[in-house]
């Protein structure tokens, strides 16, 4: 695999596809540019998704993402645009995206984009009592 930038999305099995569980991946150095001013935009992606058969492969999704550097894009299309790439490449049971851009004119742009496989619905939450604090020392 080459260091290029590219909009190529490389996958590998899902080691575990008979559990759900949450992928969660942070992206911090994202750029593209103002399709207005052409000026450089610079946001964090946050990417959590539960795989079915597929996982993204890293140096490819880190690739993908660089490729966006030189183009103009408006923060919803960039947003929904990854997603759906992402979501071609791995066809995930989940996947949510969510892009902070830093402040442009003023302004922050927080942009949430999601996919539900046809079917899917998550697990129950359980929720686990907490026992952090308790002494344990006899008396």
């Amino acid at each position: 695999m080459s260091s290029a930038p590219t909009k190529t999305l490389e996958t590998f099995p899902n080691p575990a596809p008979q559990r759900d569980y949450q992928i969660h991946m942070e992206i911090p150095e994202f750029t593209c540019l103002c399709p207005k001013t052409g000026q450089p935009d610079f946001a964090v992606l946050t990417l959590d998704y539960i795989a079915d058969k597929l996982c993204v492969e890293l140096k490819s999704l880190k690739l993908y993402m660089w490729s966006f550097r030189d183009e103009g894009h408006f923060h919803e299309d960039v947003t929904n645009r990854i997603l759906d790439d992402l979501v071609k490449a791995t066809k995930p049971r989940f996947m949510r995206l969510t892009t902070r851009f830093y402040v442009r004119g003023g302004i922050f742009t927080n942009v949430v984009a999601e996919h539900r496989k046809k079917g899917w619905k998550p697990a129950p939450h359980v929720e686990l009592a907490s026992f952090s604090g308790q002494s344990n020392t006899r008396g």
